[in-house]
């Protein structure tokens, strides 16, 4: 699937905006697009599992979930930091997005799916703000 770069950027904007409402209808918590509502982001991933149980790891849901979660805290990076988005085909059976900026890559998506998924623990707020500290030391 090829998508310009500035396709993917609003994909990634329109994926983004859809965290922040999906957010607020369903738990009433504001992320407000600032560093800080990222940990925000940490409580509402898991929140979904709370309310959905099961259902929430069915692979069309983990999917929605980890890429609008990673649009919105790819996004706060990129209005606070920088960066663009690429899409990786690298491997065609498991395409993936990632925002680059200053020679990193940041797969906001994949630390989304590691908390959602394999270990609650993970956080994606810890891993937002070590790619910040990555781009201002």
């Amino acid at each position: 699937m090829f998508m310009t770069r500035e396709e993917l950027h609003e994909l990634m904007l329109d994926s983004a905006e859809n965290a922040v409402l999906s957010t607020r209808d369903e738990f009433n918590i504001e992320l407000d697009r600032t560093p800080e509502s990222v940990q925000l982001v940490d409580d509402a991933i898991l929140k979904w599992i709370e309310k959905y149980n099961n259902q929430v790891l069915e692979d069309k849901a983990i999917f929605t979930l980890c890429n609008i979660y990673g649009a919105y805290v790819g996004e706060v990076f990129r209005e606070t930091i920088g960066g663009q988005w690429t899409y990786d085909e690298s491997n065609p059976d498991a395409p993936y997005v990632l925002l680059e900026y200053g020679g990193h890559s940041y797969a906001f998506a994949g630390i989304c799916y590691q908390r959602l998924v394999n270990d609650s623990q993970i956080s994606v707020y810890n891993y937002f703000s070590q790619a910040v500290s990555n781009n201002t030391q």
